[in-house]
């Protein structure tokens, strides 16, 4: 099991058994805080606690300091002690102290149970098998841990079918549900205990976002207590006894956190940036790139990853994955992380979380017009529908959209019935595969009255979680850890406070981001009207002839696998963009490239 994921931990491996030889742990170790022999794992402590442990509690420092208030002592500088101090302490209320990504399990030997959590978002991964017959708990950070244990490779064909159909890679009315059988993802924000006596496991929820609570804040404190969250979660992430770095997309956020970084360290050398270029592409960042580096007199290092590139690396991307995904732009997160390898950098900072938590997509002006329609604010909402056009806003707003302002029960129900009907009457599939493997509860879609509802379900529910996994596993390969400044719990439950014009406004998704970095950055990047969301020149790519053949023998291997019809081998490649609807020749290729078809 530890070879199998040696990638996640190149700087040793710890094995530890109790007496009984009933618990094992194991763990293999990237050094990030306190690189000596007293941070190693498995890791034990007063004679009584013993943990395995994946990820970065930023506030450790904190947590620490009170402990010793309360009589604790310790023995290294490691964040991984401080969080058995924690639990010995607080039990296991000692999560909701927690400012980190993280997938743990702590033995302890009084109370012979096993304490297992996940952080909030879903950062860190948990994956776990149970042996009902043997009453045996086998869990790891990858899948191929479990594999290795002897735990059998089998696809679950249920996920399969929504994947290739619909393109989705979550069960949102199950997120314990991965693309295997019998092998389960402990859900964000949830901890798993196992009594060994009674050979019980027990899951349950321990953090949630409020979606309801407001703010009435003025706008200037608005961005006092943003600007406050943001520089506090960016200045505990720096937290390293090892090189740190950041990844550099042009973007707003990318851009706002090095400039953070750039206040809150005072730099003898330069600060060291990551960046995917595609040159002659139309949505390239790299003029975006320059502007920021030269602000801040960065020290910025690219990668143009190439669809030759992609063929020779995509089973070693399909391995670290070990489950579908929507397009190639995980290839190109997997390059700028190979980079920083190459450069020596252990840590890279990343913007990922804003999106989701300040509606930075354009697709939720829906949500948004139609809340301001619903609360029967018609002049805001004919003002914001004019500047986003004028914002250039890929917008499509009609009469469907002013009803669903009013029947926000209705639409979703409506949203469910399509996706049905893409799901059972999708040309390609079997009709055979399509009928026995359909689950009508997994088609789900909320029912938006608010903007925040729209967001609650991106961030707790389904979205963010995939993109977390793709950015652990494309980190992971290379032995990098990345750190999300956006992810802080405090920050993202302040976003959801904030009223919904503060996200959107005058055109401008991510408003407050945007009016707090407004002093920091170049104007062309706080005021940025199009929205490229990390987008490698896959329609390109895919008309690459050896790509055309590699998606010509997985629609093959599909179709011998009495998935797809027939007719699909004499169907023309339908090249999509990354982020297109309907791409449904990555999903073939993708499928069987992970699933081992």
């Amino acid at each position: 099991m530890l070879h199998s994921i040696a990638h996640r931990g190149p700087d040793g491996e710890g094995i530890w058994l109790n007496n009984e030889g009933t618990v094992g742990l194991g763990h293999r170790r990237l050094s990030i805080i306190d690189l000596s022999a007293t941070g190693a794992q498995p890791m034990r402590y007063l004679e009584r606690y013993t943990i395995t442990y994946n990820g970065e509690i930023y506030n450790y420092r904190e947590i620490k300091d009170t402990l010793i208030k309360r009589g604790f002592s310790f023995s290294s500088t490691s964040d991984t002690e401080v969080l058995m101090a924690a639990n010995a302490c607080y039990g296991k209320e000692c999560l909701q102290y927690l400012d980190g990504m993280f997938a743990f399990a702590i033995w302890d030997e009084v109370l012979q149970t096993l304490f297992c959590a996940r952080d909030r978002f879903g950062e860190k991964p948990f994956y776990f098998h149970y042996d009902e017959a043997q009453h045996a708990l086998v869990f790891a950070s990858e899948m191929k841990a479990l594999w290795a244990a002897g735990i059998h490779r089998k696809t679950d064909n249920e996920m399969l079918l929504r994947y290739l159909s619909l393109g989705w890679v979550q069960n949102p009315t199950n997120k314990q549900q991965t693309f295997y059988q019998d092998i389960y993802s402990l859900p964000p924000a949830h901890y798993l205990l196992f009594n060994l006596q009674k050979r019980a496991v027990q899951i349950e929820r321990y953090w949630d976002l409020d979606k309801q609570v407001q703010s009435d804040q003025s706008t200037e404190n608005l961005k006092e207590n943003f600007l406050h969250l943001l520089s506090t979660s960016v200045q505990r992430r720096l937290r390293s006894d090892v090189a740190i770095g950041s990844s550099l997309s042009g973007g707003l956020d990318s851009s706002a956190i090095v400039s953070l970084i750039n206040k809150l360290v005072a730099h003898t050398e330069k600060q060291q940036t990551f960046s995917a270029v595609f040159p002659g592409f139309a949505k390239d960042e790299s003029e975006h790139i320059k502007e920021v580096v030269q602000q801040y007199h960065l020290d910025n290092f690219t990668v143009t990853p190439t669809a030759e590139e992609l063929i020779v690396d995509l089973d070693k991307i399909a391995s670290h994955q070990e489950e579908p995904f929507p397009s190639s732009s995980i290839y190109a997160q997997y390059r700028v992380y190979q980079l920083a390898k190459q450069h020596g950098v252990t840590v890279i900072l990343d913007g990922q979380g804003a999106d989701e938590i300040l509606a930075g997509y354009h697709k939720y002006y829906h949500w948004f017009l139609q809340q301001l329609i619903a609360n029967g604010e018609w002049n805001k909402a004919k003002k914001e529908l004019h500047a986003a056009k004028q914002n250039e806003v890929q917008l499509q707003w009609g009469k469907r959209n002013y009803l669903a302002a009013y029947l926000p029960g209705f639409t979703a129900r409506q949203l469910e019935i399509k996706s049905i009907k893409q799901t059972l009457r999708n040309r390609d599939l079997k009709p055979s595969f399509a009928k026995k493997y359909f689950n009508r509860s997994a088609i789900y879609k909320p029912v938006v009255g608010q903007l925040n509802d729209m967001l609650y379900f991106n961030v707790m529910e389904f979205g963010l979680e995939e993109l977390l996994r793709y950015a652990d596993r494309n980190s992971m390969a290379h032995s990098r850890e990345v750190r999300l400044p956006f992810l802080n719990h405090e920050l993202v439950q302040f976003a959801f406070s904030t009223p919904a014009t503060a996200k959107i406004y005058n055109g401008f998704t991510k408003h407050l981001l945007r009016l707090t970095v407004d002093n920091h950055l170049p104007k062309d990047i706080v005021w940025r009207k199009d929205k490229v969301g990390f987008e490698p020149p896959q329609q390109q790519w895919m008309q690459h002839p050896t790509m055309k053949d590699v998606v010509q023998d997985a629609r093959k291997k599909l179709v011998d696998a009495d998935i797809l019809n027939r007719s699909v081998l004499t169907k023309p490649m339908d090249n999509k963009a990354a982020h297109d609807e309907n791409n449904f020749d990555w999903r073939y290729l993708c499928a069987v490239h992970t699933l081992g078809f």
